[in-house]
C-alpha cells in the first residue's frame, strides 16, 4: 500500500525519489496511461489514422497552454541553470515539434481551419484548466506537479516503442517501418535528449518535494493524480467518434 505521505514512503524505500512516490501514488492510473491501448497501436503502426488526427488536433490546441505554463516553470525556478535547460527545452517544442505538428496535418489531409482554430474535447479544457491553474495559483513545486507527469508519460510509453522499432537517435524513423507521423512523434520523445530532460525534470520536484508543507504536499500529490488521470482520458478521446462512424457507413 502506498504511504500518505512522502516522509513515511522514505522511512521504508532504499534511495526514495520524491517522484517515485507520487508516481507510486498514482496507480493504477499511471499503468493505464502509459500501456493505453492508443500508444500501443501507435508504436505498432496500426491505430486508426482519423483518430490520430483528432489527437495531434487536440495535442496543438493543448501545446499552447503547456507552453505558458512551461514559461511560468522559467519565471519560479531556483536558478540561471535550472532556466536555461527549461528554455532550451521550450525552444524544442516551439520549433522542432511545431514543424513536426504542420507536416503532419498536411500528410493526414487535416484542413488547416481545425487545427488553427480547434474546438477543445471536455478532457483538453480540463487539461489547459489545470496547466493554468497549478501556474497561477501555486509555486514552483505545484507547477513541476503537472509538467512532470505530463513529460515521464510521454516518455515512458515513447522508449517502450521505440526499444521495439530501433534507435530513436538515428534518423528519424529509422527502423521502424512507420508513417513518419507515428515514427516521429515516438522519436521526439524517445531520444537521449528527452529522456535526459524529463530526468532532470524529475529531480527538480525531487529536490522541492521534501521541503514542502504537509499542506503543499498534499496539494502536489493531488496535481499530479490529476494529469495522470487526464493523459490516460485524452488518449481515450482520440477514439471519441471512431465506432459511430463505423457503425453509420453499415447502417441501411
Amino acid at each position: 500500500m502506498t504511504a500518505e505521505t512522502y516522509a513515511a514512503y522514505a522511512d521504508r524505500v532504499a534511495d526514495p525519489r520524491f517522484t517515485d512516490w507520487l508516481r507510486e501514488r498514482s496507480q493504477p492510473t499511471w499503468d493505464a496511461a502509459v500501456g493505453h491501448r492508443f500508444v500501443q497501436e501507435l508504436g505498432a503502426g496500426t491505430l486508426d489514422e482519423d483518430a490520430f488526427a483528432r489527437y495531434l488536433v487536440q495535442d496543438y490546441a493543448f501545446v499552447g497552454e503547456l507552453v505558458g505554463t512551461f514559461g511560468h516553470a522559467v519565471g519560479q525556478a531556483p536558478d540561471m541553470a535550472a532556466k536555461r535547460r527549461l528554455v532550451e527545452f521550450l525552444d524544442t517544442v516551439t520549433d522542432e515539434e511545431d514543424d513536426y505538428f504542420e507536416r503532419s496535418f498536411a500528410a493526414l489531409g487535416v484542413d488547416e481551419s481545425r487545427w488553427q482554430d480547434p474546438e477543445p474535447t471536455e478532457t483538453t479544457a480540463a487539461f489547459v484548466d489545470l496547466l493554468g491553474r497549478a501556474a497561477r495559483e501555486g509555486g514552483y513545486a505545484e507547477t513541476l506537479a503537472v509538467l512532470v507527469p505530463a513529460e515521464w508519460i510521454y516518455e515512458s510509453w515513447a522508449t517502450a516503442a521505440a526499444a521495439t522499432h530501433g534507435d530513436p537517435d538515428g534518423p528519424p524513423s529509422a527502423g521502424m517501418g512507420l508513417p513518419f507521423y507515428f515514427a516521429e512523434w515516438v522519436d521526439l520523445h524517445a531520444v537521449d535528449s528527452f529522456v535526459a530532460f524529463v530526468d532532470w525534470l524529475r529531480g527538480e520536484l525531487d529536490a522541492v518535494g521534501p521541503t514542502l508543507s504537509p499542506r503543499r504536499e498534499a496539494r502536489v500529490a493531488s496535481l499530479f493524480d490529476r494529469t495522470v488521470a487526464l493523459e490516460r482520458q485524452f488518449f481515450e478521446t482520440a477514439y471519441e467518434g471512431t465506432q459511430a462512424t463505423a457503425d453509420a457507413e453499415v447502417s441501411p
